[in-house]
Order: C-alpha cells, then structure tokens, then sequence
C-alpha cells in the first residue's frame, strides 16, 4: 500500500463527496486505501459513503471523539507506506498524490509535507505554510504585528510571508487540512496528541516530526482547494479559546518551565484580547447598520414632525416635545426589531421580509397608540407618516447599498438575476442548468463555455475556456460553474487563481450528482445550489419557528392557572412549556424519531407525523417528516399545535 488517506468527517457529506471524487481522480497508478473516520454525523454522510463510495473503509463513531482521537484511529489501521491526513472540505489536483510521493521517495529526510492551498475563491490561504509559536511569534501574532508586517522576517514568522509561496521550503508546521506523513515516522513518534480536541495538533505534530531529526516541507508544486480555510472561524470567540487554549496544552508538552510560564502570560492575554476583540466586533458588526438604521429614521420622522407642524399646524411648538421624542423613539425601535425578526437584516433579505416587519411595525404602533391615555397620545398621522417615511427609507437605502458594493444587506442582490456561466460540454450546461431552475436561482444570462475548441450549435454558447477572462469581463459574469466531469482539479484552480482579482463566485458540479458546491464568502463553511435542500433550514424559517414557539409557550404560560386543569401530567406541561420558551425544544418537529436522511432541528414536544395519522416509529414516517422539512411553511406549525393541544404535556 503507497497511501493511506484518513478523512475524519462531521456533518458535511456534500463536501465529503466531492472531495472524494477528487481523490479518486488524483490515485493514478498509486496503490491507495481511504479511511473515512466519522465522528457521529447526522446528515447521511454515513449512508451516502455506503452507498456510492463501498471501497472506502468507513469507522463510525457514536460521539464526536474529535479530530485528534478520530485520526489516530485511522493511522492505528493504516497500511501506507505514507499517511495523507486531509480535510473532507477540500479538493485536490489529479497529480496531487503522485507528486508528494515522488517527492518524499526523493527526500529521505522528509517527514511530512503539506501543499499549497487555496480558497474557494481562489485566495491563497497563508496557513499552508507555518513557523513555531515561540513566545515572540506569538507576541508579534497577539498585537497584529504580523498582520501589518507580513513580509517581515521578524514580525511574519507565524503565516512565513517573507517565504515565496511558489517555491518549495523547509518550514516549521503544516496545516492538518492535507499532510502527507512518512508512516515509519508516526510508528516513531506516535499518532496525533488527544489532549488537543481540535487546534493545535498539526503544530504539536509537526514539532515532534521536526524534534525525531526529520524535516518538514511547504510543497508548492501542487495545490488543492480548501473551502473552510483558517480564517474562516477567527470571528468565532469558541475558537479563540480553544484555539489558544491548545498553545498553553503545547507550552506545558514543549517549552521549559520558564519559557512556559512567559507563554502562558502571552496566551492568556490572548485569549482576552482576542476573544473581547471577538465579542465586540460580532456586535459591532451586528448593531452597526441597525443603530445607524434607528438614527436615520428618527431624525427623518423628526424632520418630517417639524415640516408638519409649520405648514398644518401654524406652529413649531404644536407638538409635546417629550411626547414627540419618545413617540418617535417607540416607533424607530418597533420598526427596527421587527426587520430583525422578519430577517431584514440578514444577508441577502428579501423585499418581503422589510415590507411584513414595517407593516407589523406599523400594525404594533397603531395599538399601543390607542390604548394610550388621550394625554399621551400626540398625533396618529405622525405614526401613518413615520410608517410611509421607513418603506421610503428602507426601499431606498437598501437599493443604495446594492450599487455601492454593500449587496450583502440589499435585498436586490435576492431579486436581481445573476449572470452565469457554465463551463462543461452540452450535455453537462444542460444538467447544471436543470439544477439551477429547479432550485431555483435567477439568472439574467446563462452561457455555455465549452471546454475544448470543437465548435457548437447550443443556443447558450458563449466561447471557449482560453476566452474565459476576457468573457467574464464583457458579459460582466456574477458567478462560474465548474463541471467537474470535463474539467479536472488543476485547471479549475488555475481559472480560480487566475480570475481572483474580479468580483466573481465559483462552484463545481460534481458529475451526475443534484448539486452544485461552493464557498462565495470566506466567512462562511460553504454553499450549496442542492436540489434535497430542505427548507426548515433556512434561517428565515428558523427565526419564524422560533417565534412560533416563543408566542405558543408564553400564551400556554399566561393561561396556565386555566389549562393546568386540563391535562393529567400537569408538571410535565408546564415543563414543556418552558423547555420551549427557552429554546430547549420546539413545538412541532421529529418527536422521538431518528434518522440520518432528518435535518438536525431541536427535540420536539409533537409529532408531525401524527397530524397525518401516522404511528411515530413507521416507515411511512420518515417520508412524512421529509417531506414537512423540505417543503416547511410555518403555519404547519400553528394547525399541527392547534390539532394536537391535548397531548403537549407529553413526556
């Protein structure tokens, strides 16, 4: 056996497949075995494994062990000349394999290496190549010195900027993404250290492969692809705690007492710094377009008063200031909490969500206005015209912001119709294009690039692939599909790198496969145009559900004195109630049913099964719950509950 290749998987089956499929078009003449490690997932990674990739040996786990103990499983069975330790979240090269291990057949002093990788949008990822975390490199790290030096020989020692990412060099740490590991060097030193649940064990490992005489290498003459790069989970204050929390586990292994303690001073400032760095910039970034929202709309609903008052009411002083103020104040805040609730502040919102949170909002106002006592009432056309003067501000600034680079919050960027185009043969542009319909995704133009020089009838023929930058640029392309079929690894990520400087998305379709992946944000884990997407999922929905359930627990709760009666188990009711409320549970969902095909939602009180008559534990079930989580529509919810009101107090 030349490789061994141990993926430990959890919960991203799509990107389990598709990398997988890299894999086998990378094996070559290699002699290779896959162990896919799977640390208790319940998104059908498991099944989908057993069913289209049976070659693989598959270890299931009943907890997530984490990824250190995960991997050491796979290493303990591994038959390889040399272990391969990658990311199910990436895609490599079809000469990828053969070039490492011709490589380390030619470097004798060669422990492991790791290889140049790239995002999905095609950006080089700096964690492919690594020094130690000395006290200074971490200082320099810490207080972002290494970040406004990157080139810097002393200050970019962390990410090694002052190295050429197009050469190969011998550095400090790999990324545990891809690392191609000498097998008698980990019979050696032993496997990987399960202290460190998740961070910090490529480091730990690589200094022990550097600490038994052997060498580690940034290999730069292959790439792969990977989509959740480092710097995807750096907003992430868990991260920050775990991530440097892993530093101290490696200054107590590595360090000597004194030189420990001096990085245990450096870490824990870090985990400070960083995480209130973390928290504040999460609701900064959270706040800021709401409270900058709130201002606007006050001081135009201000001036709106003002006008008012002068050209109707003949003078400036009509109006009680105090009452004027905190009327408008009640009114900016109601409108502002209801876009958040509706999911106008999402990204990418839809027009619908602006318009249903300001017509609540509007809606709200006008009964708490008229249960106010006549002495604080101060007028109901300022209400009607603040409501006129938020459709007119929220329609306006969020058009704005489409053409201003801000499309994220612009509800346009969900409206207007992207241009697109595929790159594959006929028959591949026919199948995406059936995907992106069914889905669905607007587009405005959809072209054909065809991947060899053969000419074509197809009515969607835009050019070929050597015309592809100059046709991204004429035609103004939002977004390029990559049909994997026709177009292998190292090309794609030619185009990608190559294409990195304009404002274009990227994803690959699989071959024969009912979706598309893709990473357009390097903030997010991934996309997916998936036609088994289920809807439930989506976090308009969530929030929808989850409002549901807060109404239903609190009216329950308010009238329990009155409905305690009603029901046998009455602690049980009451408990139910509150596990909902506070988001323990939700109201309607899988009750007791379990399965890998179910999306992961919150434990339920009903079952939505019985609301169609079916027994909890049927075949006919499952299908049932399929279906009520792809096609969800929240008003499910509220007649399932209504049907079922006399079994909530259930256990």
């Amino acid at each position: 056996m030349d490789v061994s290749i141990i993926i430990v998987n959890y919960n991203v089956r799509f990107f389990l497949e598709q990398c997988l499929h890299s894999v086998f078009k990378a094996k070559n003449n290699l002699n290779i075995e896959i162990i896919v490690v799977d640390n208790h997932s319940v998104d059908g990674s498991v099944q989908m494994l057993k069913e289209k990739f049976p070659q693989v040996i598959v270890i299931e786990n009943k907890d997530n062990v984490g990824f250190s103990k995960a991997n050491n499983q796979g290493i303990k069975i591994a038959r390889g000349k040399y272990v391969l330790l990658l990311n199910p979240d990436t895609v490599l090269q079809e000469d990828t394999l053969v070039k490492c291990f011709e490589f380390m057949e030619a470097t004798p002093d060669a422990g492991a290496l790791g290889v140049k990788m790239f995002d999905g949008k095609g950006n080089f990822l700096p964690e492919s190549k690594r020094g130690f975390p000395s006290p200074m490199v971490a200082f320099y790290k810490i207080f972002g010195l290494s970040k406004l030096f990157p080139k810097s020989k002393i200050f970019g020692r962390y990410h090694l900027g002052f190295l050429d990412k197009d050469k190969t060099h011998n550095v400090d740490v790999l990324s545990g993404a891809f690392m191609f590991i000498r097998k008698e060097v980990l019979n050696k030193i032993g496997g990987l250290d399960e202290d460190y649940f998740m961070y910090g064990e490529d480091i730990d490992l690589s200094y022990r492969i550097k600490k038994a005489g052997y060498n580690n290498y940034y290999f730069a003459d292959t790439s792969i692809i990977h989509y959740k790069g480092e710097s995807t989970k750096k907003s992430s204050v868990n991260y920050v705690i775990v991530f440097y929390k892993a530093m101290v586990i490696f200054a107590n292994k590595h360090f000597s007492s004194s030189y420990a303690k001096i990085f245990h001073f450096l870490i824990y400032i870090a985990i400070y710094l960083r995480a209130g760095m973390s928290i504040g910039y999460r609701f900064i970034k959270r706040i800021a377009l709401p409270l900058v929202d709130l201002m606007i709309l006050m001081s135009l609903i201000l001036i709106f008063a003002h006008w008012y008052e002068i050209n109707y009411k003949a003078t400036e002083n009509y109006f009680d200031k105090k009452l004027l103020y905190t009327g408008t104040f009640i009114y900016s805040i109601i409108a502002i909490l209801n876009l958040f609730f509706q999911g106008g502040y999402e990204k990418y919102p839809k027009y619908k969500n602006i318009f249903q949170g300001l017509v609540i909002a509007l809606l709200m106002s006008l009964s708490i206005y008229a249960l106010l006592p006549e002495n604080l009432r101060f007028s109901r056309a300022i209400i009607v015209m603040s409501s006129v003067i938020s459709f007119i501000y929220f329609t306006l600034s969020r058009w704005l912001f489409y053409f201003i680079g801000l499309k994220r919050y612009s509800y346009l960027a969900s409206v207007l119709p992207k241009n697109i185009v595929i790159v594959g043969d006929e028959e591949e542009f026919e199948r995406v294009k059936n995907i992106l319909q069914n889905i669905p995704v607007a587009t405005n133009f959809l072209g054909l690039i065809k991947t060899d020089n053969t000419s074509s009838t197809h009515p969607n023929f835009s050019g070929y692939l050597k015309d592809l930058e100059e046709i991204v640029k004429i035609k103004d392309i939002d977004e390029i599909i990559f049909c994997s079929k026709h177009l292998n690894a190292k090309e794609i990520i030619y185009w990608m790198t190559r294409l990195s400087y304009l404002p274009v998305h990227y994803k690959i379709a699989p071959p024969n496969e009912l979706y598309i992946i893709g990473s357009n944000d390097i903030h997010s884990q991934g996309e997916l145009y998936n036609l088994e997407f289920k809807t439930i999922l989506l976090p308009e929905n969530q929030r929808k559900k989850r409002l549901i359930d807060i109404v239903l627990s609190t009216v329950c709760l308010l009238l329990s004195p009155l409905l305690i009666w009603i029901y046998k188990n009455k602690k049980q009711f009451i408990l139910n109630c509150i596990d909902v409320l506070v988001g323990k549970k939700t109201w309607i969902g899988f009750g007791k049913l379990k399965s890998e095909e179910l999306p992961k939602i919150k434990p339920s009180v009903l079952f939505i099964g019985k609301l169609y008559g079916y027994d909890e534990f049927s075949n006919s079930a499952i299908d049932q719950c399929y279906v009520y989580s792809k096609d969800y529509k929240p008003y499910i919810d509220l007649v399932a509950f209504f049907k079922m009101c006399h079994l909530i107090d259930r256990v």
